[in-house]
């Protein structure tokens, strides 16, 4: 599997390619130091890692993730070894993970959007992180690529799938229009911080209407759907057409760890 120029084959898919590729990237694993930690909305924590370790991090597209990789219930930390296969070979049983969309990076920091709820593993760990403290992390593998050729473009998510369309509206041409519906379950969750682009609609819209909402969109042929969320939210969106779309179940509630990303 070709690693290597990932930028360049990333860029080249958006400028002119068609349909969704995966370009794979060097897996490395990092660990990085915790710059800041700050709250955009009362439901949203953004945490910031910087420093030497990452060095040769990999990110072009915008629902490229990294896996966190916690210690196990005993404080040990197990983390995955890279390969001269330009992969990881990870410890089994294979340690806790959790995978989250880089939000942004800039070649010196990098930032990492966490929901914010009083359970689970990732969500009151990422609410206790203090500047300085060390997060190791995985990936990213690659990114699915589409193209910036779509006549329009539809961004379906809710709050785990906003960091990925905050990034695509950072990063994609100004030309190109785009409505972001956006399903969330509190009112000031809609302060989460999103570029302001001409030719593009934000919907912000209650849990349990997303699929009915994107559907009822008035939209031209070959309107590329990126769709993320909660899983079986997204079944009403399956049927778009495969070439036209990413259709991500990046949570399915009554699971701890599904994975999707």
């Amino acid at each position: 599997m070709n690693r290597d120029n990932p930028r360049e084959r990333v860029e080249a898919h958006h400028r002119s390619g068609e349909g969704v590729t995966r370009i794979p990237y060097p897996i490395g694993m990092r660990t990085a130091a915790v710059a800041r930690t700050t709250y955009l909305t009362a439901h949203m924590v953004r945490v910031t890692l910087t420093g030497e370790g990452l060095a040769g991090f990999h990110s072009y597209h915008c629902d490229d993730h990294v896996k966190i990789v916690f210690p196990d219930p005993d404080g040990t930390l197990r983390l995955p070894v890279p390969n001269d296969r330009q992969l990881l070979d990870w410890p089994r049983p294979f340690p806790p993970t959790r995978s989250y969309t880089v939000r942004r990076y800039d070649g010196t920091h990098l930032d990492l959007d966490f929901v914010v709820h009083n359970s689970g593993l990732a969500s009151p760990w990422a609410e206790a992180l203090r500047k300085g403290d060390n997060v190791a992390i995985a990936g990213p593998p690659g990114g699915r690529a589409f193209p910036y050729t779509h006549p329009h473009y539809v961004f379906a998510v809710d709050p785990t799938g906003l960091p990925a369309a905050a990034r695509w509206l950072d990063e994609a041409p100004s030309h190109l229009t785009a409505d972001v519906v956006v399903e969330i379950d509190h009112p000031d969750e809609s302060a989460y911080p999103l570029a302001t682009r001409a030719n593009t609609k934000v919907h912000w819209i209650p849990r349990g209407t997303l699929a009915t909402h994107v559907l009822s969109l008035a939209v031209p042929p070959r309107t590329f759907l990126f769709a993320a969320g909660e899983a079986d939210a997204l079944r009403p969106l399956r049927p778009w057409p495969k070439s036209d779309s990413v259709i991500r179940g990046y949570w399915k509630r009554g699971e701890a760890d599904h994975e999707d990303h």
